[in-house]
């Protein structure tokens, strides 16, 4: 039982990180792959702020470097004309460096006592299994608080240029709005969230990794398809909740595979190769259902003939 609350708590906080990739991915409609940079950027970021005993101030200066990261990609796109995959990339790759320059080290611990959610529930008396659902809850509230506020954004002014620019860049230009300053601002938006995220891992883990933002691109992609696959794609307000439920429920995924040994002693091992088969399998799900209605209609089809 334990395991599924620990993956509850690790699916809202890596749900942040959906929402961004959701942001660049379905409402802008760009190919960002500065994702695994910006995770641990904002990791990197947050550990060194609070190893130095500053843990609440962490997470601002986890989404301003977020915010940076997701300029320098939108300035090579909007002002150089590099392509957004390899503008990503180029992010991507200069963030690595910069992370391990910063931290000095591959792995930066922040203390248990500059923990957030271990100074949530310190004055308590908590057994273990008492923290684990104190940080769930935590992880929950976090992620649904950054939900609300998003799709509070999305109804504003600045939130609906977003979403034109995203839908029609010819159309919100003819209309006298920036498309390439609502680019900018997306992006900015998208790679703080992403940032954010890492740096909640950071405080749920009690260290950064140069490591551990590998796979974090995958990982989004999956959440965002799950929830695509349940929800359908429609609305933005929709579609960010989609982001959050696919999270958590690609966590549990991955946990039930661990828990049931289903591949031995490797299982914990498998994560990333689980990953590539869940996203090629929901993937694939709106194209079976394309061909099991064109055979049902050519069936139809023979029938009347």
């Amino acid at each position: 039982m334990a395991l599924y609350i620990v993956a509850f708590q690790e699916g809202f906080l890596y749900g942040i990180l959906a929402l961004g990739i959701y942001l660049s991915l379905r409402i802008l409609n760009l190919p960002d792959l500065t994702t695994e940079g910006s995770f641990g950027f904002g990791a990197s970021i947050a550990a060194m702020a609070a190893s130095a005993g500053h843990p609440v101030l962490s997470l601002p200066l986890a989404l301003l470097a977020g915010a940076l990261a997701g300029m320098a990609t939108g300035l090579l796109q909007t002002k150089l004309k590099i392509h957004p995959v390899l503008s990503g990339i180029i992010t991507m790759n200069a963030l690595y460096t910069i992370n391990l320059m910063a931290m000095g080290t591959t792995n930066l611990s922040i203390g248990s006592s500059n923990s957030l959610f271990r100074m949530l529930y310190a004055g308590f008396e908590l057994d273990a299994f008492g923290k684990k659902v104190a940080g769930a809850v935590a992880g929950a509230v976090l992620a649904i608080a950054v939900l609300l506020l998003m799709i509070l954004f999305f109804k504003t002014h600045l939130g609906m240029c977003i979403r034109a620019t995203g839908d029609n860049p010819d159309m919100v230009r003819a209309s006298s709005i920036n498309a390439n300053r609502m680019k900018l601002a997306g992006l900015c938006i998208s790679n703080a969230l992403v940032a954010l995220s890492g740096a909640l891992i950071v405080h749920y883990s009690g260290y950064a990794d140069i490591n551990a933002s590998s796979g974090t691109l995958v990982y989004g992609l999956a959440a965002v398809i799950i929830g695509e696959t349940l929800f359908g794609r429609s609305g933005p307000t929709r579609g960010l909740i989609s982001a959050i439920v696919g999270s958590v429920i690609y966590k549990l995924i991955v946990t039930l595979v661990v828990d049931l040994n289903l591949f031995g002693a490797n299982s914990a091992n498998m994560m990333k190769l689980m990953c590539a088969v869940i996203v090629a399998v929901t993937l694939a799900i709106p194209a079976v259902k394309q061909y099991r209605q064109k055979s049902r209609i050519m069936k139809e089809a023979r029938r009347d003939a």
